[in-house]
This record gives C-alpha cells, structure tokens and sequence, in this order.
C-alpha cells in the first residue's frame, strides 16, 4: 500500500496515547520539522499532551491553557472524569472533539491545537490560531477619493469578520470546507440565506467538492479555473475584490461570495460584463457625478479597445476618412512600416508595465525617465516611431489602466492586438469580422448559467438604464434578476 492510499484511511484515536504519540511522530515530522511541537504534563495522575504548529498559534493562548491545567493538578482531587475537569478548565469559547487522527492532524496545520488524554478515545481541539498576516490596508487597485480605507488581507478569519461588520444578519452563511489533498486549504461559501438562490449555492458546493488536487498554491484563480471552467475565453467568468464593502453590496444583491485563506481577494459569482466595468468610486459620489464617472470609464474603455485598430485602418485606407479630418495619418513615410510600429509600441508599454511590477519603488522615478525621455524621444528622432503612433498606443494604454478590473484590462488588450493583426491582413473586412468575432464571443458566454452580456443580451431595459445611468439608492428597490433571488425587494415603498 503506497503512502497517498495509507492517507486516504481515517485512523481512530486510541486510548493508548503512546501508541498515538508514535503514529504523530511518524506523520507529522515531530522532531524533524522544527516548527511542529508537543508539549506534555501530567493532570491528576493522567498524561495530557498538547500538539501544536508554532507560527500558526497564538503561544500565549497556549501558555495560558497550561497554567489553568497545572492549576488544576495542583488544587482538586481526582474524579471520576478527568476528561470532564479538564474540559472545566479550557479558557476558551472554541472547543471541539474530533474521533481521528487524520482530524486532528488537519487541524493541527490550520493553525489549531489538540490535547490528547491518556485512556480517551477523543482528541479536543481548541481554536488558538493566529496566522501571520498585514493588517486590514486599502487594496492599492480599488482605491476611493471618499469611504472606507480597510481591505481584506491573506486572513480568511479577518475576511469574514470584516464582512459581517457590515452585514449583522442571523441569515449570513459563511460554510467552510478544505479543498486540496495537501494544501487542505479553508474556502469559505458566504451567502445570504433568504435572498441568493440555493440552487446556485449547491451548484457552487459541488464544484469545490468535486476539486481533487494536491494543493491550491495559486489560491483564488486556481479555484476560480476549477469552478467556472473558463477555458481559453480572455474575458473574466468572475469578479474579483478586494474591498468588504463592494463584497457586502454584492451579498444583499443576492451573489455567492467565496473567500480562500492566504488570498486577499475574494470571488463574486456570478458576474456579467458590466460588473467588471463599475467602481466604489461611482457610489460614493452624487448620482450625477457618478453617471458621469462612469460615462467616462465606458469611453475609456473604448478606447482601449478600438482607437488603435481604428486608426490603423484609416491608415490603411485613406478614402474612408472625411474631408474634415485628412489630418488624421502620417504626413511623411517613414522607416518602419506603420503596423510594426504599433506592435512595437505595444509590446513596449506591456513590457514597461511589468518593469514597473518588479521594479523597487526607489527605483521607479528613473524608470519613468528612462521611458519618457530615452525610448520616446529618441526613437521619435530617429525615427523609429512617428509621433502619431505614441498619442494612439498612449491613449489606449490609458483607457486600459482606466478599466477598473484588471483581467478585464488584460482581455482587452489581448482582443486588440487580434483587431489589429486583422485589420493589417484584411482591411475594412479585417475590422468588421473582427468586431462581429467579439460581439459574439461576449454574447456567447456565460458564468454558470447567467448571461454575460446581461442586461444587454438578453435585453432588459430597466437594469440597462441602471447600468447607464448611476440611480439614488433609495429609488432602486428591485435586487437584480440575473442572480434569482428569493427577495427580490430590497426596500418597501
């Protein structure tokens, strides 16, 4: 029997804690792992023994547990149950029996500690953990002018606890599980019982049961993959945030959220397009100005997408412009093709965008002076590029760091460089095609169920306006159909 298969088998604590003790060391690495203890005392003429993973747990928790034991030793008689007067003296609200081993090992590695008593066929488990973590710091991609400046960190207990501050309802679910043969990582189904649909939380449920991996190092995107099986469709199937109070909205509107220990970002399910083109921003500001605020997203957004291959083709075919705007194209021939400049161009800016990643913040001014005055100027002079092709890449460079997601940033600007790879090959045609490809890409997909281009496609014209126009929240009374809730009301009147 191989050591996976010998895994999969549940080994029932014996009364016997040394013969435990002998199956923990062998397992856990007690005494080779530095990091992963035991600590033994004797309670009224009873061995206990405390297994703990340091770093994981708060010590002094633990320190203190021992010292109310000891007490306990020192101070009362021997009774009937041991086991009872010891639970007696647990100082703490969270203690659980377990019958396993193989439970109280995976326990044990999320951060918990377990006590084992000689002649007990149960291990108590006592929630002490205290990972090592950042606190609750503003997400640097969704900031806002005005509203709250926590976000959510590495800690799914702190996620959790951040959104229920903000939704105190008895009907808030967060039901965890382990995912992973190995990583045993803690994914959290939050929901609101009563207003999302439970067909869709099941549906959620047993797409994680069903993942059957060693480890989920990659945490939220390795889950999002499993679950919504997006294949090699570049537009996000999920919505991604890092802010409790975008998480609590999307909640009372009646989506599935899960939270995946060690990631800092959180998934919404299901999501449309247009989801992922909204922002905090818009919410915290009067209806005008976020109407506003978001108009000019949308246009940006365009651009990103359109203003490049646009102008390729009224390169490429001259006629089609007006009279009015003959000025739009190079005036001079230049050396390099105007096609292999943008190309150019645009593998340079990505290529920028990732040295700004990993470049140290000390080190970022000179990188923006190298960019601006060394690859830019110069290369306009020695003309490498023709100025018209920096304004073009430049203002769909803006447009994509204008989107507020992200992934949708990336799709975007993948979809683009198909356009233009199109529009060189094939002209006007190239341009149609390749816009009529994308429209029904977007009109064809789905994330679980729920249309993408919802409320577009299929139309529904009150959602719509709400999605053009940012409404006074005291006049939006209906959660949005797209999810199915149970209440649809969220206010009376």
């Amino acid at each position: 029997m191989t050591h996976q298969d010998e895994s999969k088998i549940d080994h029932p604590i014996s009364e016997d804690i040394h013969e435990n003790e002998r199956c923990l060391k062998k397992r856990v690495g007690i005494g080779e792992s530095f990091d992963v203890g035991v600590r033994k005392i004797s309670v009224l003429d009873k061995e206990v023994q405390f297994y703990f993973v340091n770093g994981l747990c708060d010590i002094q928790y633990i320190i203190e547990l021992l010292k109310e034991l000891m007490f306990l030793d020192a101070v009362e008689q021997k009774k009937s149950s041991v086991k009872e007067q010891i639970l007696n003296r647990l100082t703490h609200v969270q203690v659980e029996e377990v019958g396993t081993l193989d439970e109280a090992i995976v326990e044990m590695l999320s951060g918990l500690i377990f006590i084992l008593i000689e002649g007990d066929s149960k291990a108590l488990v006592i929630d002490v953990r205290n990972y090592p973590g950042r606190g609750p710091e503003e997400p640097d991609t969704e900031k806002v002018v005005r509203g709250s400046r926590d976000g959510y960190t590495e800690n799914i207990i702190e996620n959790t606890a951040l959104t229920r501050r903000r939704i105190r309802d008895e009907r808030l679910r967060n039901e965890i599980m382990r995912v992973g043969r190995r990583s045993k990582t803690d994914i959290s189904v939050t929901y609101i019982k009563g207003i999302a649909d439970p067909k869709l939380v099941k549906i959620v449920q047993k797409e994680l049961k069903g993942i059957d991996i060693d480890g989920l190092t990659m945490a939220d995107k390795a889950v999002e993959e499993f679950v919504v099986k997006q294949g090699y469709n570049p537009f996000p199937m999920v919505r991604y945030t890092e802010r409790p109070d975008v998480c609590a909205t999307h909640l009372l509107e009646g989506h599935v959220v899960l939270f995946i220990d060690a990631s800092p970002s959180v998934i919404i399910i299901p999501t449309t397009f247009f989801h992922h083109v909204q922002h905090a921003e818009e919410y915290r500001q009067a209806p005008m100005a976020g109407t506003f605020f978001r108009w000019v997203r949308f246009s940006g957004i365009l651009f990103a997408l359109f203003i490049l291959p646009f102008w390729l083709l009224m390169v490429q075919e001259p006629e089609l412009l007006p009279d009015a705007f003959d000025y739009i194209g190079p005036s001079e021939d230049s050396n390099v093709p105007v096609f292999g400049q943008i190309v150019l161009a645009e593998l340079g800016i990505e290529l920028l965008r990732m040295a700004a990643i990993h470049t140290p913040s000390p080190l970022a001014t000179a990188l923006g002076l190298v960019a601006a005055l060394l690859i830019g100027e110069i290369a306009i002079e020695v003309g490498l590029f023709i100025p018209e092709v920096i304004l073009y890449v430049a203002v769909g460079a803006i447009g994509m760091f204008a989107t507020p997601s992200y992934e949708l940033s990336v799709a975007l600007k993948i979809l683009r460089l198909v356009l233009l790879f199109s529009v060189a090959l094939f002209n006007v045609p190239g341009f149609v095609l390749g816009t009529a490809v994308l429209f029904i890409l977007l009109v064809r997909s789905k994330t679980l169920g729920a249309p993408y281009m919802w409320p577009f496609l299929p139309f529904y014209p009150k959602a719509l306006f709400d999605i053009i126009f940012r409404q006074a929240v005291p006049i939006k009374r209906k959660r949005p159909s797209i999810v199915h809730p149970q209440n649809v009301t969220k206010q009376d009147g």
